[in-house]
């Protein structure tokens, strides 16, 4: 995280809690969870350069998915995957057994198609 390049002591520097992710409408992200804004809960310290950015599109990988405020990276995929899709934040803390979350129904899904199932 750029407020964190010259620390040596990380302690409580975490991205902690919930943040908006803006979903880019041309992605497998918008087509799971159907919406161009999520809120999700992060826990982590790590974010994606965003001085690799173009290079990392230019080699195929889409940025699907960016904080507005921060411009801060939450998700990317490889459009030509069957279902190659990241995200920073954890999906699991708001997913349940009746109702899980769109990234774990979607990985379900591609496997089944994939397998044919």
């Amino acid at each position: 995280i750029p407020g964190q390049r010259n620390m040596s002591q990380k302690g409580g520097t975490m991205r902690l809690g919930a943040y908006l992710c803006e979903i880019e409408k041309q992605s497998k992200a918008y087509e799971l969870y159907g919406k161009k804004r999520v809120l999700e809960r992060h826990r982590h310290r790590y974010e994606v350069n965003p001085e690799y950015a173009d290079i990392l599109s230019e080699a195929g990988m889409k940025i699907s998915g960016k904080n507005s405020e921060s411009g801060l990276v939450e998700m990317i995929e490889l459009c030509e995957h069957p279902y190659y899709l990241a995200c920073q934040f954890h999906p699991e803390f708001k997913s349940r057994l009746e109702n899980p979350a769109p990234l774990f129904s979607g990985l379900v899904a591609a496997a089944k198609k994939k397998t044919g199932y």
